[in-house]
This record gives structure tokens, C-alpha cells and sequence, in this order.
């Protein structure tokens, strides 16, 4: 098989699994291990995947940089953060995890008073801390480049509270239907935020839908809304009905 013929089945392999290890391309491939590292160096340098340690990843893998995710759908995620905050009277506690989409929950929930807000996101303390009476709780841990905490010291401080209401992101819904995220960490946190508040919620817009992510997140049937900006498709639909999680569409000019 020549290289440029290899570089295709690798590049068709990948965006079809999503994800394939080194070990797998071999096998497929029949070629050593070293030349199937130079080819996902030279697929990567191409812009064509992701080369991960062991691996590489399909482009739709890899969680866009938080300055474009902020610029994506910024209208829908508007409606989206005031749809969920309409869940929220005055005087409730609250779980509010990192990410654009959740960071409109919290503008929305500005005008609330006396919030009780555990969150792992330096932005959402900014905006709802110190005002209104409210209590603000940052979940400790390792802060990443956007803003959001996350480990084991994140983990072990969440267990010690309960909340009326949760709301987490989503790096990707598919019709298996699993909600994803883009790491262990935040997939391990935003696992934990569904077993630890009375009334949970997914916040996502319509680009999480029908996408997969590296890491699936458990406890998605303890999700009580999945909070969005337009009607999924009807595969999606269909998925969720047996997790009896109601949808709730923030659609324009609502």
C-alpha cells in the first residue's frame, strides 16, 4: 500500500471511530508501529487529526479553544443560560459547572438573591459573588487555561454538599444516547454534579448534538431537563425518551 493511499484509510479510520490507538492501525494496517507514528505526525502537521500519546483523535475530538467556543452560537447560549435560570427562585442552592454555556446560566441568575453557588468555573464566582446576598463556593482544584477547576481536590469538596439545582455543559450528545465531555476531570466532576442536587440539568446548544466526545459522563439518566436552543433531531429525541428527561427549548424571542 503506498504512503499516500495508508494516509487516507488512516484519516477515514479515525473520523469514523472518532478515535484509533497505534496498536489498531497496525493490526489494520500491516505495517509497523514506527511508520504509523511518522504518518500521524504528517496527518497532524496537515491539519488532518489529532495526535494523541498512543493514538490520534478525529478533529471533532478535540474541545475548540474557550475564545472560539464563547463566539459560537453566542445568541442561543444566551437564551439557553435564561431558560435554566427561570428553573431558579430566590434563596436556592445551586451547582454551576464551567464552561460558555453555564456561564450564561450565571448572568442570568444575576438578578436572584440570596443563591447559595458552588461552582468550579473563576468566571461564574465573578459574576454572582457579592451581590444580592448570595454565598459563593469556589470547588478547589487545578485551574486549566479557561478558568475552570478540576481533580480530585474539585471532587472531594463537591462531596460534602447537596444542592436544589445543578446545571453542567456537554461536549457532545449522541443518539446512543451518552452525554461526553473532552476530559476525564471534567467528565468525572460533571458525573458527580448529577448525583449531588434535587433537579439537574444539561445545558447545551444545538451544535452538542449528534457529536461524540472521548469521554463518556455517567448519570445521564438522573438528568431531570436538558436545557437547549433548538429541537433536536428526531433520532435524539428518541433516544431520550426512555431517560424521561424533558426537553426544554429556548427558542428565539421567548
Amino acid at each position: 500500500m503506498l504512503a499516500e493511499e495508508r494516509h487516507g484509510v488512516i484519516l477515514a479510520l479515525v473520523a469514523e471511530r472518532g478515535s484509533m490507538t497505534i496498536t489498531e492501525l497496525h493490526r489494520r494496517l500491516n505495517v509497523s508501529r514506527e511508520t504509523i507514528r511518522r504518518d500521524l505526525a504528517l496527518l497532524a502537521e496537515r491539519n488532518g487529526l489529532r495526535k494523541t500519546h498512543g493514538g490520534a483523535l478525529a478533529l471533532e475530538m478535540v474541545e475548540p479553544p474557550m475564545a472560539t467556543r464563547q463566539m459560537t452560537n453566542a445568541e442561543g447560549k444566551r437564551r439557553i443560560g435564561q431558560r435554566a435560570a427561570a428553573l431558579v427562585p430566590d434563596g436556592a442552592s445551586v451547582i454551576l459547572s464551567s464552561g460558555t454555556t453555564t456561564r450564561c446560566v450565571a448572568d442570568a441568575l444575576a438578578v436572584r438573591r440570596n443563591l447559595t453557588v458552588l461552582t468550579n468555573d473563576l468566571e461564574n464566582c465573578g459574576k454572582l459573588a457579592g451581590r444580592n446576598g448570595n454565598r459563593v463556593f469556589m470547588l478547589g482544584g487545578e485551574v486549566t487555561i479557561n478558568g475552570g477547576a478540576y481533580g480530585r481536590d474539585t471532587t472531594a469538596m463537591l462531596s460534602h454538599y447537596f444542592a436544589d439545582f445543578a446545571f453542567i455543559g456537554a461536549g457532545a450528545i449522541s443518539s446512543t444516547p451518552w452525554l461526553m465531555d473532552f476530559s476525564r476531570e471534567e467528565g468525572e466532576l460533571h458525573s458527580l454534579i448529577l448525583k449531588t442536587a434535587r433537579t439537574t440539568a444539561v445545558v447545551a446548544d444545538k451544535v452538542k448534538f449528534d457529536r461524540f466526545a472521548p469521554v463518556r459522563v455517567a448519570n445521564f439518566d438522573k438528568v431531570k431537563y436538558l436545557v437547549t436552543d433548538a429541537m433536536p433531531a428526531p433520532e435524539i429525541v428518541g433516544a431520550l425518551k426512555p431517560l424521561s428527561i424533558e426537553l426544554l427549548i429556548a427558542e428565539s424571542g421567548e
